[in-house]
């Protein structure tokens, strides 16, 4: 593609506003003054969507377990692309990245997408709010923008399809973690949780329970819960700070890939 594209999309799986946060701070710049189009893959009714040669598309998902979460996958089926122009963003939390940011790569390049630019932002981590607390913030924001630029003027030159993307052949092993959240007695089954859950794991008039088969751990509900009455196990909790202690005052850096 050359000149200037059609439309600008973006599209972002975000259960907890991070990923979010970060798809529109490069999208916006990358639009800005003509605005753009969202398309939250977290939906469990999503439509089709046909991108022709001429758009193009920031895809933002988070890092689950270094991979990219597999109900984003599917949600990404939704999207096809015509030889389209597509930046791929992985947002984690302070760990690794590890495979995701190739996995979705790969992931949109099936769809017919061109990806020519990608990058591996820093958010707030799901699970424990403290590690990269804040991210992505005002000087992350700022580096997105910057990153805007340096995509706009690739596309004036023809945007070649991006081949340094890190990650491995074949993607490491996700393990889930056994437990879904807790439920405390100061629900108010207002039913919010279950009319938000990407996967509707949540039963519609019993707010108070989590099917442990349909589950992705996004941290959804505990996240939007006006009562705060959903959160993770104890036990849980304790478990994943001690595994982000040694680097949850490691301030990381973002990367980006053109």
């Amino acid at each position: 593609m050359t000149g200037k594209p059609a439309k600008i999309f973006t599209a972002y799986f975000s259960p907890t506003g991070s990923t979010k946060k970060a798809a529109l701070a490069l999208t916006s710049a990358l639009a800005d003054p003509d605005g753009f189009t969202e398309i939250d893959l977290s939906l469990p009714a999503l439509a089709q969507y046909t991108f022709t040669a001429n758009d193009i598309i920031v895809v933002a998902v988070p890092v689950f377990g270094g991979r990219v979460p597999a109900f984003a996958l599917r949600q990404l089926a939704a999207l096809h692309g015509q030889n389209t122009s597509a930046i791929a963003v992985a947002a984690y939390g302070n760990r690794a990245y590890e495979d995701a940011l190739l996995e979705l790569s790969d992931s949109l390049t099936s769809q017919s997408f061109r990806v020519i630019a990608a990058a591996a932002v820093l958010a707030e981590h799901s699970m424990l709010r403290s590690v990269a607390a804040g991210r992505p913030n005002a000087d992350d924001q700022a580096q997105l923008t910057d990153f805007a630029k340096k995509i706009s003027a690739k596309l004036l030159t023809g945007a070649p399809v991006l081949t340094n993307i890190p990650g491995n052949h074949p993607y490491k092993d996700w393990l889930p973690m056994p437990v879904v959240p807790q439920v405390s007695d100061s629900c108010s089954r207002c039913g919010l949780c279950s009319a938000t859950c990407p996967t509707q794991a949540i039963p519609s008039g019993q707010p108070h329970t989590t099917d442990p088969q349909k589950c992705i751990l996004c941290l959804r509900c505990t996240t939007i819960c006006p009562q705060q009455a959903r959160s993770l196990p104890q036990q849980a909790q304790a478990l994943i700070a001690q595994k982000l202690a040694p680097i949850k005052d490691i301030y990381k850096n973002n990367e980006f890939f053109y």
